[in-house]
């Protein structure tokens, strides 16, 4: 079982409290510029306590820096990654909260889809008939995205999933 935490900023006691089946996506959408230096440093923080660290809608500079994957979000639409070199062991990851962009996650080779939102009553909520029915039409592994906590974790297995991504869960 793997699980995904989504952070926007570097806060060691939160990541301090994972296991290592989870893996830390860095994701910060507001500020334009990446500051290389900061992800270095949640790079080497999660190699020391053997934790894996994607970053979120920058492929390019996840190789560069020698991260161990990366994540496409529903929204990014690009396929430029497909024409770069990228290690054995980089793996490419991505959202999507429909069919069209469950093909679109698949034509941009993405190893997992996040599917949301299962849980979480947004614009994209799916609920569980919804989710099975849409996670059955894709070969890819599918992540459960949206309003997981410890109530309803267990609900997990009504829909044989066991990986699962969010943000409040893990603080």
């Amino acid at each position: 079982m793997n699980k995904y935490y989504f952070i926007s900023k570097f806060d060691t006691n939160n990541i301090n409290k994972q296991d290592k089946q989870t893996i830390i996506i860095y994701r910060n959408y507001i500020t334009e510029k990446v500051d290389e230096k900061l992800l270095l440093k949640i790079k080497k923080y999660c190699k020391k306590k053997t934790i894996k660290f994607y970053l979120s809608n920058n492929i390019k500079l996840a190789t560069k820096l020698n991260l161990d994957g990366a994540y496409i979000p529903s929204f990014n639409k690009n396929f430029d990654h497909l024409s770069y070199s990228l290690k054995k062991k980089f793996e490419i990851i991505g959202s999507a909260h429909n069919l069209k962009e469950i093909r679109l996650k698949e034509k941009q080779k993405v190893k997992k889809i996040f599917l949301s939102s299962l849980f979480k009553k947004n614009k994209n909520f799916l609920g569980i008939n919804k989710f099975k029915l849409l996670s059955r039409l894709t070969k890819k592994e599918i992540v459960v995205l949206g309003g997981i906590s410890d109530k309803n974790k267990k609900k997990l297995s009504l829909i044989n999933q066991k990986d699962f991504a969010g943000i409040s869960y893990f603080e």
